[in-house]
C-alpha cells in the first residue's frame, strides 16, 4: 500500500495518500515501526490485518517520482502490479469523498503516472481521495 505525496510537505493536500497511511499504520498498531528503506527510497512499515501481510509505503521523492520508489519495493517484496494499492488526493473529487479505480490511465496525476511509468503495468488499484479544487 502505497501513499503518494510530496515527502516532508505533511498536511498539504496533496500529500493525503502519506496522510491516510499514518493512519492506517496507527489502526494497525505499527505506527512506531516506520524505518528508512535505502533500497527503496522510502519510509516503510511491515503489518499484518485478516490474514494479510502489508508493505506500507511512503517514497522518500517529490510526487513525480513517486513510481520510483513503489517499483523499487515492488522488486524487493516481490510483488506484482495488480499486489499494490495506491493511496493518493484527486482534485476531481469534493473534499473528503473517497473512490476506488481499477487500474486504467492516471487521470493527469503525476504520482500515478509516474507508477504506471516505473512498473510499466496500469494494473494497480488506486483509492482516490477527493481534495476538490482551491
Amino acid at each position: 500500500v502505497a501513499g503518494l505525496g510530496n515527502y516532508g510537505m505533511c498536511g498539504t493536500r496533496h500529500s493525503v495518500g502519506m496522510e491516510v497511511l499514518d493512519r492506517l499504520a496507527r489502526q494497525l498498531a505499527v505506527a512506531e515501526s516506520w524505518r528508512v528503506d535505502k533500497r527503496c527510497c522510502a519510509d516503510v512499515a511491515l503489518a499484518t490485518a485478516h490474514g494479510l501481510e502489508l508493505v506500507l509505503l511512503k517514497p522518500r521523492r517529490f510526487m513525480n517520482l513517486n513510481g520510483l520508489s513503489v517499483a523499487s519495493a515492488a522488486e524487493i517484496y516481490s510483488f506484482g502490479p495488480e499486489d499494490i494499492y495506491l493511496v493518493h488526493d484527486d482534485l476531481d473529487k469534493a473534499l473528503g469523498k473517497v473512490a476506488i479505480k481499477l487500474g486504467g490511465s492516471a487521470r493527469g496525476h503525476n504520482g500515478v503516472q509516474s507508477c504506471i511509468s516505473a512498473l510499466h503495468s496500469n494494473e494497480m488499484t488506486r483509492l482516490r481521495i477527493g481534495i476538490g479544487r482551491p
